[in-house]
């Protein structure tokens, strides 16, 4: 499979240096852009770029100009960068049509997970159907799941959480990010239905629940490691 391009826009040299490093690594094309003008020319010209990581606060134009702009014309997946952590900037970002919303600092490693879980998502990164982890096996084609073989009955929710929880292994995901990514960020509803799906999807995959990790404070995190 062709290497996927990723576009990085960051007037922080460092910061381009170090997101590029780590993507470069793991078999990704990586194209730089230092202000948000640089960036729309890049995107222009190059053609399949497979996802942007594009930072607020730049000279030129910032991320919001960059982003409403991009998205009349591409659906193309958005990563946000920020050094604050407010709502309201998430907020606006998603409703521009932001994928992922990441505050710095950040660990290199983690964003890379992202990028990649993104990038399933939306069909450009691989081709399989399946996704498994610790006995679990999921074909989303067929929108089955099966755990040590055995098939295991899930809601339609149950079902996307646990795909999303597969899609994001070793990541600390909060309420509000399951939220956005299995309800869609409109969802008005209180974060703690979470909680309520979690404690369903726990008690049907029997001794495998135990891989979804509680994050007291925070979320959830699906680990296989311990």
């Amino acid at each position: 499979m062709d290497r996927l391009k990723i576009l990085i826009v960051d007037d922080e040299s460092r910061m381009r240096k170090l997101v590029k490093d780590f993507l470069t690594r793991s078999n990704f094309d990586v194209l730089e852009a230092e202000d948000g003008g640089k960036a729309l020319d890049i995107f222009y010209r190059e053609k399949e770029i497979a996802l942007i990581i594009l930072d607020i606060m730049m000279p030129v134009m910032d991320g919001w100009e960059v982003c409403r702009e991009i998205r009349q014309y591409s659906k193309v997946p958005i990563i946000m960068l920020t050094a604050k952590s407010g709502e309201q900037d998430e907020l606006q970002g998603f409703q521009l049509g932001v994928d992922e919303y990441i505050s710095k600092p950040f660990s290199p490693k983690i964003l890379v997970a992202r990028v990649e879980a993104i990038l399933r998502r939306t069909s450009q990164f691989g081709e399989e159907e399946n996704l498994s982890a610790g006995g679990i096996v999921i074909n989303k084609s067929a929108h089955s799941v099966s755990i040590d073989g055995q098939p295991v009955d899930l809601s339609y929710k149950e079902f996307e959480l646990l795909t999303y929880f597969l899609e994001n292994k070793g990541i600390a995901l909060s309420r509000e990010k399951i939220l956005n990514n299995v309800w869609n960020y409109d969802y008005f509803g209180d974060a703690r239905t979470i909680d309520t799906h979690v404690k369903k999807l726990r008690s049907k995959m029997g001794e495998k629940g135990e891989l979804i990790k509680t994050i007291w404070g925070m979320g959830y995190k699906f680990d296989i490691s311990s």
